[in-house]
Protein backbone atom coordinates (compact mmCIF):
# COMPACT_ATOMS: atom_id res chain seq x y z
CA UNK A 1 0.00 0.00 0.00
CA UNK A 2 2.85 2.15 0.51
CA UNK A 3 2.95 2.81 -3.31
CA UNK A 4 -0.27 4.48 -3.24
CA UNK A 5 0.41 7.13 -0.56
CA UNK A 6 -0.50 10.56 -2.44
CA UNK A 7 1.41 13.78 -1.10
CA UNK A 8 0.43 17.15 -2.40
CA UNK A 9 1.55 20.81 -1.64
CA UNK A 10 -1.42 23.23 -1.38
CA UNK A 11 -0.53 26.68 -1.82
CA UNK A 12 -4.03 28.21 -0.59
CA UNK A 13 -7.34 27.68 0.90
CA UNK A 14 -8.97 26.87 -2.68
CA UNK A 15 -6.16 24.63 -3.63
CA UNK A 16 -7.37 22.24 -0.07
CA UNK A 17 -10.78 22.64 -1.19
CA UNK A 18 -9.82 21.55 -4.49
CA UNK A 19 -7.95 18.77 -3.60
CA UNK A 20 -10.71 17.63 -0.92
CA UNK A 21 -12.71 17.58 -4.01
CA UNK A 22 -10.92 15.33 -5.78
CA UNK A 23 -10.61 13.18 -2.73
CA UNK A 24 -15.02 13.03 -2.56
CA UNK A 25 -14.84 11.93 -5.82
CA UNK A 26 -12.48 8.69 -5.46
CA UNK A 27 -14.94 7.77 -2.98
CA UNK A 28 -17.29 4.97 -2.77
CA UNK A 29 -19.45 5.68 0.56
CA UNK A 30 -18.29 4.17 3.70
CA UNK A 31 -15.13 5.03 3.68
CA UNK A 32 -13.72 6.42 7.66
CA UNK A 33 -11.15 9.11 7.25
CA UNK A 34 -9.11 10.19 9.79
CA UNK A 35 -7.87 13.89 10.06
CA UNK A 36 -4.72 14.66 11.61
CA UNK A 37 -3.01 18.03 11.84
CA UNK A 38 -1.85 20.82 14.17
CA UNK A 39 -4.71 23.47 14.71
CA UNK A 40 -5.24 25.60 12.08
CA UNK A 41 -3.27 22.64 9.58
CA UNK A 42 -6.59 22.87 6.86
CA UNK A 43 -8.58 20.02 8.44
CA UNK A 44 -11.96 21.72 8.07
CA UNK A 45 -11.23 23.25 4.76
CA UNK A 46 -10.12 20.08 3.58
CA UNK A 47 -13.62 18.72 4.85
CA UNK A 48 -15.65 21.85 2.85
CA UNK A 49 -13.74 20.30 -0.16
CA UNK A 50 -14.73 16.63 0.47
CA UNK A 51 -18.73 18.40 1.10
CA UNK A 52 -18.48 20.28 -2.02
CA UNK A 53 -16.96 17.37 -4.02
CA UNK A 54 -20.19 15.44 -2.85
CA UNK A 55 -22.30 17.78 -3.45
CA UNK A 56 -23.25 19.88 -0.42
CA UNK A 57 -23.49 23.46 -1.35
CA UNK A 58 -24.43 24.78 2.67
CA UNK A 59 -22.13 26.52 5.49
CA UNK A 60 -19.49 23.43 6.51
CA UNK A 61 -18.44 24.35 9.91
CA UNK A 62 -16.51 22.57 12.37
CA UNK A 63 -17.88 20.65 14.79
CA UNK A 64 -16.25 21.72 17.85
CA UNK A 65 -18.32 22.34 19.96
CA UNK A 66 -21.40 19.78 19.06
CA UNK A 67 -18.75 16.66 18.12
CA UNK A 68 -20.55 15.47 14.61
CA UNK A 69 -22.17 17.65 11.98
CA UNK A 70 -24.28 15.56 9.58
CA UNK A 71 -24.67 16.13 6.16
CA UNK A 72 -27.51 14.17 4.86
CA UNK A 73 -27.99 16.18 1.63
CA UNK A 74 -25.00 15.37 -0.04
CA UNK A 75 -24.78 12.36 -2.95
CA UNK A 76 -22.98 10.34 0.21
CA UNK A 77 -24.10 11.05 3.54
CA UNK A 78 -21.35 12.65 5.30
CA UNK A 79 -21.13 12.62 9.21
CA UNK A 80 -17.76 15.32 10.30
CA UNK A 81 -16.91 14.39 13.75
CA UNK A 82 -14.42 16.54 15.58
CA UNK A 83 -13.04 15.02 19.02
CA UNK A 84 -10.42 17.87 19.97
CA UNK A 85 -12.57 18.45 23.16
CA UNK A 86 -13.74 15.03 24.03
CA UNK A 87 -12.75 14.49 27.73
CA UNK A 88 -12.67 10.15 26.96
CA UNK A 89 -13.00 8.20 24.24
CA UNK A 90 -16.19 6.17 25.74
CA UNK A 91 -18.26 9.63 25.21
CA UNK A 92 -18.50 8.44 21.47
CA UNK A 93 -20.41 5.38 23.06
CA UNK A 94 -22.68 7.49 24.54
CA UNK A 95 -23.75 9.43 21.01
CA UNK A 96 -23.74 6.15 19.40
CA UNK A 97 -21.08 6.38 16.83
CA UNK A 98 -21.38 3.17 15.39
CA UNK A 99 -25.37 3.93 14.21
CA UNK A 100 -23.18 6.41 12.10
CA UNK A 101 -21.68 4.16 9.95
CA UNK A 102 -24.67 2.86 8.05
CA UNK A 103 -26.42 3.37 4.73
CA UNK A 104 -22.80 3.90 2.93
CA UNK A 105 -22.22 6.99 5.03
CA UNK A 106 -18.50 8.69 4.88
CA UNK A 107 -16.89 9.69 8.45
CA UNK A 108 -14.62 12.13 8.45
CA UNK A 109 -12.68 12.19 11.98
CA UNK A 110 -10.51 14.85 12.87
CA UNK A 111 -8.22 14.64 16.21
CA UNK A 112 -8.91 10.86 15.91
CA UNK A 113 -6.31 9.95 18.68
CA UNK A 114 -9.17 11.41 21.43
CA UNK A 115 -10.84 8.47 20.17
CA UNK A 116 -8.51 5.70 20.59
CA UNK A 117 -10.43 2.38 21.07
CA UNK A 118 -13.72 3.30 20.32
CA UNK A 119 -13.86 5.11 16.76
CA UNK A 120 -14.00 2.93 14.15
CA UNK A 121 -10.89 2.27 12.25
CA UNK A 122 -9.77 4.49 9.65
CA UNK A 123 -9.75 3.04 5.79
CA UNK A 124 -7.47 6.38 4.75
CA UNK A 125 -5.40 8.55 7.51
CA UNK A 126 -4.89 12.44 6.18
CA UNK A 127 -2.25 14.05 7.61
CA UNK A 128 -2.12 17.86 6.80
CA UNK A 129 1.20 20.22 7.96
CA UNK A 130 1.62 23.77 7.87
CA UNK A 131 4.64 24.41 5.42
CA UNK A 132 5.17 28.57 5.77
CA UNK A 133 1.83 29.94 4.14
CA UNK A 134 1.24 27.03 2.65
CA UNK A 135 -0.21 22.81 3.50
CA UNK A 136 1.17 19.83 2.50
CA UNK A 137 -1.34 16.80 2.33
CA UNK A 138 -0.27 13.13 2.66
CA UNK A 139 -3.03 10.56 2.19
CA UNK A 140 -2.30 7.01 2.90
CA UNK A 141 -4.70 3.85 2.73
CA UNK A 142 -5.22 1.82 5.70
CA UNK A 143 -7.37 -0.66 4.22
CA UNK A 144 -8.22 -2.54 0.76
CA UNK A 145 -11.31 0.18 0.61
CA UNK A 146 -9.18 2.69 1.18
CA UNK A 147 -6.08 1.76 -1.32
CA UNK A 148 -8.64 1.78 -4.02
CA UNK A 149 -10.00 5.30 -2.98
CA UNK A 150 -6.25 6.34 -2.85
CA UNK A 151 -5.35 4.99 -6.48
CA UNK A 152 -8.27 6.84 -7.87
CA UNK A 153 -7.39 10.02 -6.10
CA UNK A 154 -3.86 9.38 -7.56
CA UNK A 155 -5.09 8.81 -11.11
CA UNK A 156 -6.89 12.48 -11.17
CA UNK A 157 -3.71 14.22 -9.69
CA UNK A 158 -2.02 12.88 -12.45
Amino acid sequence: MADLICTQFLADEDATVAFGSKLAAALQGGEVIYLNGDLGAGKTTLSRGILRGLGHSGAVKSPTFTLVEPYESANLPLYHFDLYRLADPEELEYIGIDEYQRDGAVLLIEWPDKGIGVAPAADIRVDLSIAGESREVAVTPLTQVGSEACAKLKKSLE
